[in-house]
């Protein structure tokens, strides 16, 4: 049969194109994916601070839970660790403790906090390349090591900044520069330049302070970021690490990371291990996704190419081969296709996860530190699912052509059958039923890591109702559409009495492109209505007059009491943002200052009342009372950005979560939990008697450089343009799905034209015209893309509507007409494309040379 089936690959190579196309780029997918997923599970995350310190102490940053089950007289113990969103400091002495190991030369505590400098226009300077700016104290510099180029060692009141930073501002020893760090912008002199021994680091910038001051602008009060632990001669890092170990081991209470070598990155740079974790979760979303999308084009494709050869396998049934021996034929083709674009898909899968990876830093949606990692794992699964696919979907696709009796199977081939196999029948009602199901679950799910995965998983379930119930749609179609089709005489007639007799050619057409219209509606109105439902409650919820805000690290409390200062203004309210975690799970999360929080705020309270909010006290949004099972006066254990955990009384319960996080808590507990305690806005009410108007407040805080009065209506621009940027990843991680099903409606679409040579030369023979049968083909395509739209744009409205009702509360997708109006139009492009082309291709040929061909 391996002979029989090479034979056939060789003589068919046009049938078999399709089916190669589909199975390569699911392999190239699948490969992507799995290299994501795998960067995200052991991506490396290399230092640049502590690359020469051997062993680094930082303290834990998860949150850990511990559960134990008793069941059958058997105890299982389990244990889950989820990350914080802020870094856990050390305590206070932790130097000291480590001072005394025998194989330590030295120890180095190190304080990190914003710190940038501001140039002579009174701009805030970025890091380098954009990237953010540290501060440290001059002691830590010996963990790069800098070393000084120019200069001395920064005393009281003076600043070392890095080479790089120097460049570009033209700073020398001797300069006076502003800094914009933890407090009030502060004059100081450069003492020197500094710049590390392998070269200037490309992922922040470096401002040194000396230790005192730096301990100050920390706020930490002696406590550490990180210890750095310098070895002694002949120490090995490892054995210096077990030292470390031993000796904070009687820490109650308190976990510590101690790490070396590779594992010194994450303990470095907190955003590159969060990104670990958003890269299993996109990685395995994509992948999943594409998986099912995958299966259900592969077996429409395969469908389709048997299909084309069902004379073929009816002459075989009739020369007295047996349904085994046709399905091991089909099987084993199936075997060559799947391995040949396995390993060619498998390969194009490395440059499409570069260019994912690139694109997810470019986002800002993974740090550049995250490097990509690989194995052999992604390669060899790609190769193995385009196998077991190929083989799957030949099998399925061949399970009743092979069965048939061989007189029956050559009757078929002549003609399609008129009826239904009642077990298709039964098979699509039942996934029909099976996805109504998946979108009233869909109804009920109130967070986004539930709902999206879900989201998604309807759009293909119900697109797989379709392909089964292909046939039965398209009959139904073509008998609404018959009377305005024979409008158009011969072409229309022509149209409407080939989809009648080919319902499931047809079908094949309809299926990838409703696909394509539900997923790629589905992808880019998921996004507008969570982005259009938090900028609506957003928007009602911000009652202030005026916003400041920062192109720095944040506003300055001097600057809000500057501003408090401004006459006519009666309500400022000062907001920070974070995340918290309560048990494992994790809410985003902003302080307000109780002054003016009533006046500039208003969160629609639903229950209790935010008067009289306090150090204690936390308002919680419906979606996170419901999921805590909490109501005002309830008490709520949680845990701090940093790390610590505290008991807050719930004050309120409020409804527009979206707009402003889950939970809300008091400025001044929550500034003191975080890196960044500069406020990221305020919020300015004031009297409207005209005396405090945006020039008034600019000049109040025009001493603070990177600081803006915006009106509400700049705010809301401002929050669109961040929602977009966060969507276009979400946009990217899907496009490139979107793209596998737009690749397969045009092999889809093609094959079907391409197959119908013969057909179209028994219409040029009996009188029929060349643009006659183009008008034919204009039609059909026509109808395939009218039918695809209605099914596509019904699938993603179901689809959309539910995800509204779970997320936002209401039944009010948000559906931007425009890019509504281009998914459609690229439907109908790819149709007409994949039609129109192959159409005249099969048109070329003089018609009695074709129908005196073999077939």
């Amino acid at each position: 049969m391996l002979r029989y089936a090479i034979q056939t690959l060789r003589a068919r190579k046009g049938s078999f194109i399709g089916a190669f196309l589909a199975l390569f780029c699911a392999a190239a997918l699948v490969t992507a994916c799995g290299i994501l997923l795998e960067t995200g599970l052991r991506g490396t995350i290399n230092t640049e601070r502590y690359a020469a310190t051997p062993v680094v102490v930082g303290a834990d940053q998860n949150v850990h839970q511990t559960t134990v089950k008793h069941k059958k007289g058997k105890t299982k113990t389990k244990h889950k660790a989820k990350p914080l969103a802020e870094r856990v400091w050390l305590p206070a002495g932790t130097a000291e403790k480590l001072s005394s190991l025998p194989g330590a030369a030295r120890v180095v505590p190190e304080v990190t906090f914003p710190a940038y400098a501001v140039d002579s226009g009174g701009r805030i300077v970025e890091g380098v390349d954009g990237k953010k700016s540290y501060g440290h104290g001059w002691s830590s510099a010996a963990l790069t090591p800098f070393a000084l180029t120019d200069g001395k060692a920064p005393g009281a009141g003076e600043v070392v900044v890095d080479r790089e930073l120097a460049s570009r501002t033209g700073l020398k020893p001797g300069s006076e520069v502003v800094v914009q760090s933890t407090g009030a912008p502060t004059p100081y002199k450069v003492s020197g330049i500094a710049a590390p021994r392998s070269g200037d680091l490309g992922q922040q910038t470096s401002l040194f302070f000396s230790d005192a001051e730096a301990q100050k602008l920390s706020g930490r009060g002696g406590q550490a970021a990180v210890i750095g632990v310098l070895p002694k001669s002949g120490v090995s890092a490892g054995e210096l690490a077990s030292q470390v170990n031993k000796a904070l081991s009687n820490d109650d209470g308190i976990r510590y990371k101690v790490a070396t070598g590779g594992d010194r990155g994450p303990v470095e740079f907190l955003d590159a291990g969060a990104a670990r974790i958003k890269m299993v979760s996109m990685g395995g979303a994509m992948g999943g996704t594409s998986l099912l999308v995958a299966i259900l084009v592969v077996v429409g494709t395969f469908a389709l190419s048997i299909q084309q050869r069902h004379r073929e396998i009816a002459l075989l049934r009739a020369v007295a081969a047996t349904p085994k021996q046709v399905k091991q034929l089909i099987g084993r083709e199936a075997l060559i296709i799947g391995a040949l674009a396995g390993v060619l898909g498998s390969a194009m899968g490395l440059p499409i996860a570069y260019w994912l990876h690139g694109k997810f830093v470019d986002f800002k949606a993974i740090p550049e530190t995250l490097e990509m990692t690989y194995s052999v794992v992604p390669f060899f699964a790609a190769i193995a699912a385009a196998l077991l696919g190929a083989w799957s979907a030949a099998r399925i696709s061949a399970r009743r052509t092979a069965r048939i009796r061989p007189a029956e199977a050559l009757s078929e081939a002549a003609m399609e059958k008129r009826h239904f196999a009642w077990s298709r029948l039964l098979t699509g009602a039942l996934v029909l039923a099976g996805g109504i199901v998946l979108v009233v679950v869909l109804s009920f799910l109130r967070t986004e890591p539930a709902s999206q995965p879900v989201t998604f998983l309807c759009v293909v379930v119900l697109s797989v109702a379709v392909a089964v119930l292909g046939p039965v749609i398209s009959r139904i179609s073509v008998a609404l559409a018959g009377v305005p089709l024979r409008l158009s005489r011969v072409g229309g007639h022509l149209a409407t009495a080939n989809a009648k007799a080919n319902a499931k050619r047809m079908a094949s057409a309809v299926t990838p492109l409703t696909l394509l219209i539900g997923m790629a509606s589905t992808v880019l109105f998921v996004q507008t209505t969570m982005g259009d439902a938090s900028t609506a409650q957003a928007k009602a919820g911000n009652k202030a007059d005026w916003v400041v805000g920062s192109s720095g690290p944040g506003v300055p409390a001097g600057a809000t009491a500057a501003l408090r200062q401004v006459p006519g203004v009666t309500d400022v309210t000062e907001v920070v943002r974070t995340t918290v975690r309560v048990g494992l799970d994790k809410y985003p999360a902003q302080g307000l200052t109780p002054q003016g929080l009533t006046v500039n705020w208003d969160p629609d309270v639903s229950q209790g009342s935010i008067k009289g909010f306090g150090d204690k006290s936390v308002a919680l949004s419906d979606v996170s009372a419901d999921n805590l099972g909490k109501k005002p006066g309830d008490s709520l254990r949680l845990t701090l950005g940093d790390g610590t955990e505290v008991v807050l009384k719930v004050a309120a319960v409020y409804e527009r979560g979206l707009g402003f996080g889950d939970l809300t808590m008091s400025h001044t507990l929550v500034s003191k939990h975080v890196d960044n305690p500069l406020a990221s806005s305020v919020l300015v009410k004031t009297a409207g008697d005209g005396k405090a108007g945006r020039q008034q407040l600019t000049a109040a805080v025009k001493a603070f450089p990177g600081i803006a009065v915006l009106d509400r209506t700049e705010v809301d621009g401002l929050a669109a343009d961040v929602q977009q940027s966060n969507a276009e990843v979400n946009y990217l991680a899907m496009g490139l799905i979107i793209a596998f099903t737009a690749i397969a409606v045009v092999n889809t679409l093609a094959m079907s034209v391409s197959d119908r040579t013969r057909e179209f030369a028994l219409l040029r023979l009996v009188g029929t015209t060349r643009r006659q049968v183009m008008s034919m083909l204009r039609i059909e395509s026509a109808l395939v893309v009218l039918v695809a739209a209605v099914l596509g744009t019904g699938i993603a409205f179901a689809v959309l509507t539910a995800f509204s009702v779970g997320m936002t509360g209401a039944a009010q997708p948000s559906i931007d007409p425009v890019m509504y109006v281009g998914v459609l139009a690229l439907a109908a492009v790819l149709a007409a494309v994949a039609t129109m082309i192959p159409g005249r291709f099969a048109l070329s040929s003089r018609p009695a040379d074709v129908i005196g061909s073999r077939q």
